[in-house]
């Protein structure tokens, strides 16, 4: 249980640094839709070197560098899991969220994406694609000594990647503890999706601890074998019962 508090409160005793803020809780809390929407933005990095990346950095690009700054730490950079407003900022249900945009504002930093989201990025967010690096499945970005690998697991979206770091899966909409991202919205792939959970995901171990995208489930996180042996969307054992359950 120490070991489970630790992940979540973001404290550790080494040089590692990772932080799981709640849009609407943490950051954005006078925000109702932060509130409708359960986002989670992560915060990863280097405390010797001070360096630090953020995951997602909808809703309040302010209050998340006040977090890090309160913290002592410097941005770095910035992650996209994948393009969607909630995520990215952008308008959404007749709403504007800020996002990456209004972070550039504030910070000059390079916006990573999977290369086959960087259009979209543009489209949604309106930043240039001189603001964005571009990445393919297996790059690794990394912050001061914590390297972070980008694996590319569409299904959600063609380009939504999901990052491993230090045993952490920050998962996005990919996986969630309970369930997993909507297929059937623009860009949707459930066949992609089956590939994604069990195939480009396999090799995540048992005991790396999965952070989602959002707060779907009473708890926060959970191991990859809790989510492998609870989570409903790994009951299909063959593709054709996955469709089966999952395909529109």
């Amino acid at each position: 249980m120490g070991a489970r508090l630790l992940y979540l409160s973001g404290v550790t005793e080494d040089r590692f640094y990772f932080r799981q803020l709640l849009a609407g809780r943490d950051i954005a809390t006078g925000d109702m839709l932060a509130r409708q929407m359960v986002n989670f933005v992560y915060l990863i990095g280097d405390r010797q070197s001070g360096e630090a990346v953020v995951v997602d950095p909808a809703y309040d690009p302010q209050g998340i560098l006040d977090v890090l700054e309160a913290d002592g730490m410097t941005l770095t950079g910035a992650l996209a899991t994948h393009y969607h407003a909630d995520h990215v900022g952008g308008d959404m249900m007749g709403y504007s969220i800020a996002g990456v945009a209004e972070l550039l504002e504030l910070a000059s930093v390079p916006i990573h994406v999977q290369d086959d989201e960087s259009r979209l990025v543009t489209k949604v967010t309106g930043v240039t694609d001189a603001n964005l690096v571009r990445h393919s499945s297996g790059d690794v970005v990394s912050v001061g000594s914590v390297d972070i690998e980008l694996i590319h697991t569409p299904g959600h979206t063609p380009g939504s990647q999901c990052f491993l770091v230090e045993n952490r899966l920050v998962a996005g909409d990919t996986l969630f503890l309970e369930g997993c991202g909507r297929t059937d919205l623009p860009g949707g792939d459930p066949a992609e999706m089956y590939e994604s959970l069990t195939q480009r995901l396999s090799r995540v171990p048992d005991d790396a601890v999965l952070f989602p995208g959002h707060l779907y489930s009473a708890e926060p996180s959970a191991t990859m074998a809790e989510t492998r042996a609870h989570n409903y969307v790994f009951a299909p054992k063959t593709p054709e019962q996955w469709m089966a359950m999952f395909g529109h």
